[in-house]
């Protein structure tokens, strides 16, 4: 393609013109102008996440929960050895009608 303008040495003349049309100038623009947004962008996000990291629980709700989960997991022992109770009543109770 370039053989016609070709030095002696190999290298393209200063004088080449390469033949770029408006239409591929447009385009290369917009090319490079959406690769510089999209770096931006992703670099503004990155500073974002950098600057505020959110934790999900923070220490006091997390205390919190598992001060609710132990309260819940005691009564429900509670419940256990109740319920556990009133059937052994049951089961005597069963045992001595059948006597």
């Amino acid at each position: 393609m370039f053989d016609d303008y070709k030095k002696k040495d190999g290298i393209l003349d200063e004088n080449v013109i390469l033949g770029l049309s408006l239409k591929t100038l447009i385009a290369i623009g917009i090319t490079v102008a959406a690769a510089v947004s999209s770096y931006m962008t992703l670099q503004a996000d990155i500073q974002v996440a950098m600057d505020e990291p959110k934790p999900p629980v923070s220490r006091t709700e997390y205390e919190l929960q598992t001060k609710m989960m132990d309260k819940a997991i005691l009564e429900t022992k509670q419940d256990i050895s109740e319920i556990k109770k009133s059937i052994e009543k049951m089961e005597d109770r069963l045992f001595n009608q059948r006597r």
